[in-house]
């Protein structure tokens, strides 16, 4: 595959780098140290057509390429790993609708989704499962005209300023995993902020209570026939997409960084980056960075090209790219030493969320322990 940019693709790029810049960097340690973005960002995001960029443009997205939407979580990684989760979860919950929902729910949902509208948010992880999405105890049950819904979810990113929720719950007697599209003024909903988490500060993270929370027919994502937790499997892809090319960012942002400095910075008399062990970690910065990227375009080109393997190259990704831009994020408050540790630089927050991203979307350790069955098909080590 060719891995150069396309000229449509370089100039995306640069359209993405140059919002950030202007709308995002200079805010990012005040949505930080306040939990919260603005209202203010997301309407410029959505004015920008950056909410929803992959619905097709036939529903009022911007329908743009896959290498395009990661390139996009890289500028805003780069500069703000909070407003990035804001896309990835949006996007998650729009990617599900558009490929499996009815016509009459994209008819509803797309628009206002792509528009900025209606924000939405994905809702899977419970009290007693995170990564073992198997194990989820929230329940559907179906009533006369509609499904009642009983349960609980946690860490929900943007709960507190979506207008939707995908909400996975157990429908029927079998207790196979579904999607529901519930409205967050849905009668037996309610939604308890939460805060004070190490990284990803800005998230606006919420616990959702349901509560005999009752939503029509038409909120079942596609039908009760389909694989079971295709809906889940769906959005969890571009959600891991999403957030490996979100590490490359902060991985791009840490190795920047840290060559501009070690130029600068003089000890023993020349700048540090004359002195070996200093090029050791620049080295692996740089190299470490390199291999996320490629993975990442190359989950880009297989998720676009729907390409068997790409839910294997997408956690290969995912689970590599996290680990790098934790490495790089230390590395780089190591060699900036004391400095890197204060909050007037930028280093210790992309720290602090570096360590998110290697559990938010399958943490390292359950990716390890899925990715060998899902790597056969992708990069064809046999039976």
């Amino acid at each position: 595959m060719d891995f150069d940019l396309t000229a449509p693709q370089r100039s995306a790029r640069d359209r993405y780098s140059d919002f950030a810049d202007e709308f995002v960097a200079p805010h990012a340690a005040s949505f930080d140290r306040e939990q919260r973005i603005s209202t203010e960002l997301v309407r410029r995001l959505a004015s920008e057509h950056l909410l929803g960029s992959l619905i097709a443009q036939e529903h009022g997205g911007a329908g743009i390429d896959m290498v395009s939407y990661g390139l996009l979580h890289e500028e805003l990684g780069k500069r703000c790993s909070s407003t990035r989760s804001l896309i990835t979860v949006h996007d998650m919950v729009a990617e599900a609708i558009g490929r499996l929902g009815s016509r009459s729910q994209k008819a509803e949902w797309l628009p206002r989704l792509a528009s900025g509208e209606v924000i939405g948010a994905f809702a899977l992880t419970e009290p007693n499962a995170g990564s073992d999405a198997a194990s989820i105890e929230t329940k559907a049950t179906k009533d006369d005209d509609g499904y009642i819904l009983d349960g609980q979810k946690m860490w929900t990113s943007f709960a507190q300023l979506a207008d939707v929720f995908l909400v996975v719950a157990r429908l029927g007697t079998d207790g196979e995993p579904a999607g529901f599209l519930v409205p967050a003024d849905s009668e037996g909903l309610t939604v308890a902020p939460m805060g004070d988490v190490m990284g990803l500060r800005a998230s606006m993270l919420g616990e959702l209570h349901l509560d005999r929370c009752r939503v029509p027919a038409e909120a079942l994502v596609g039908s009760p026939r389909m694989p079971p937790g295709l809906v889940a499997a769906t959005a969890l892809q571009i959600g891991r997409y999403g957030v490996a090319w979100g590490c490359v960012g902060i991985s791009t942002a840490s190795v920047d960084a840290s060559y501009r400095y070690a130029d600068e910075r003089e000890q023993f008399g020349s700048p540090i980056i004359r002195h070996q062990l200093v090029k050791e970690l620049l080295t692996d910065m740089a190299v470490d960075n390199r291999s996320a990227r490629l993975l990442c375009l190359e989950a880009g080109h297989m998720i676009g090209h729907r390409r068997p393997g790409a839910i294997g190259a997408t956690l290969v990704a995912k689970y590599h790219a996290s680990r790098v831009a934790m490495r790089a994020a230390a590395d780089a408050i190591q060699i900036h030493g004391a400095i890197g540790t204060s909050e007037r630089e930028p280093l210790e927050r992309r720290f602090r969320d570096a360590k998110v991203m290697e559990i938010i979307e399958g943490s390292t350790q359950v990716l390890q322990f899925t990715i060998p069955k899902h790597a056969r098909k992708a990069y064809d080590f046999g039976e």
